[in-house]
């Protein structure tokens, strides 16, 4: 029978892995399941606040295949606006308009119309069929 537990991952060496559950116990991991999930065994000990589901059997400890109402947020999601950031992108462009005259095309128009003239240049004058 084994009990489902939260622990952090404080150790991997040759045998497998050192993992310290959330109530202070050490237990191993076997070195199959440290092979078997390696990424989330190297994630766990390189970010210390992560702790991750084990199925507990005795003094050995298995990772468990986690279900998503398991997953335990660690930090809050970063913030997608930044005032002061949208602050200074608008500053910039708006530095930016007295580039471009108003009176003739942008400069993207008379890249593109430059372009049709040089290729009109190598167009031939009667079109084979």
């Amino acid at each position: 029978m084994s009990e489902r537990v939260r622990g952090s991952v404080i150790n991997v060496h040759n045998l497998g892995a050192i993992v310290r559950l959330e109530d202070g116990r050490l237990v191993a991991a076997p070195i199959g399941d440290v092979n078997k999930n390696r990424a989330a065994y190297t994630r766990a000990l390189e970010h210390k606040d992560v702790t991750l589901p084990f199925d507990l059997a005795g003094r050995m400890a298995v990772l468990a295949q986690t279900r998503v109402d398991e997953v335990v947020a660690t930090s809050e999601p970063p913030a997608l606006t930044d005032p002061s950031f949208e602050a200074q992108i608008a500053a910039y462009l708006k530095s930016t308009e007295a580039w471009a005259p108003s009176d003739r095309p942008q400069p993207f128009e008379r890249h593109l119309i430059r372009k049709r003239q040089r290729a009109r240049a190598y167009q031939p004058d009667d079109p084979r069929p």
